[in-house]
């Protein structure tokens, strides 16, 4: 037995303690460079799941095609003809999609690249939210929150605008036009909230029992709360509409932010286990985990937002 052993134990003891903490510092020195990590590492999963046996089968194209069902004619004209155009390559087109998805997750994550990625990122999830998710089905009355409206994707793009590198609190939005934009965002949810997809007696039961899932203790969960929800759906609705716009207002102007951004967060997740069932990654066939950790994502920055100053001089809590 090597007598040296013990000692080149103790010596890699401190090298593997700088390494991580070098690790650290690259991928998580501030709270801006550790929200691009986190982006990039959702970009990589996405990535990874483009590559599923599913998105190289007939089943991929007739879910893309599927989106065209009800929508405006220049929707469904472009979004069936987007899904008839990957057909003919599909093999090819698809592996290039999941490499741009690989690609971008791999920018955010290396320093140099991370701006450049940002911008690729912006206008894949602009292109993929119309031929893809055909705009969160927001045109077609059938948008709900609990199931990721106004759709997953667009978010990709607005937290890759708020951590924008050395552009300061809110990115390239700055602060006002980060908290206008989560403004913009939750009013939506509120205003989804009250629409018929959401608002109907039956609706939050009828989505939790169609959630996907994959899991036996998620789908009890799905069936025991869309059970205690029947037919009181209608009174849910307008209670989550209430606290969709209360966390809208709240945040933007700076009232109790970061109580209502705990409450922001506490929604995301509720709708991404139940209503999401984790995006269905775990059910197969998923091309993304959905808006739920994009949600606790954009929660993340906002809370790291400087306090709004009132009065003369005064500070609110963030």
């Amino acid at each position: 037995m090597s007598t040296r052993a013990p000692g080149v134990a103790r010596r890699s003891e401190p090298q593997l303690a700088r390494a991580l903490a070098d690790a650290r510092a690259y991928l998580a020195g501030d709270t801006t460079r550790a929200l691009q990590t986190i982006l990039g590492g959702i970009w990589l999963l996405d990535g990874c799941l483009q590559f599923q046996a599913f998105m190289y089968s007939h089943g991929f194209i007739a879910m893309l095609a599927g989106n065209a069902a009800g929508q405006p004619a220049w929707i469904a004209n472009s979004v069936t003809w987007g899904a008839h155009t990957l057909q003919h390559n599909q093999a090819a087109v698809n592996t290039a999609f999941a490499l741009i998805q690989v690609t971008i997750g791999i920018g955010l994550l290396y320093r140099p690249t991370v701006k450049l990625a940002i911008a690729v990122s912006c206008a894949w999830a602009l292109a993929v939210w119309w031929f893809g998710e055909a705009f969160g089905m927001m045109f077609m009355a059938m948008a709900s929150p609990l199931t990721g409206a106004p759709g997953a994707v667009l978010l990709y793009a607005l937290v890759g605008l708020l951590v924008w590198p050395g552009a300061g609190p809110g990115g390239l939005l700055r602060e006002r036009g980060a908290r206008a934009a989560w403004c913009a965002l939750w009013l939506v949810m509120a205003y989804l909230w009250l629409q018929a997809p959401s608002s109907n007696p039956g609706a939050i039961s009828a989505l939790l029992t169609h959630a996907p899932s994959g899991m036996v203790w998620l789908s009890s969960a799905q069936v025991d709360v869309a059970n205690a929800l029947q037919g009181g759906g209608t009174a849910v609705a307008f209670i989550l509409a209430a606290l969709s716009a209360g966390i809208a207002i709240a945040v933007a102007l700076g009232w109790r932010a970061r109580a209502f951004l705990a409450l922001a967060i506490a929604l995301s997740l509720a709708y991404w286990v139940l209503g999401q069932g984790f995006g269905g990654i775990f059910q197969g066939g998923a091309t993304d985990p959905n808006a739920g950790p994009l949600f606790v994502l954009l929660a993340a920055l906002m809370w790291s937002l400087p306090a709004k100053a009132r009065g003369a001089g005064a500070v609110s809590p963030a």
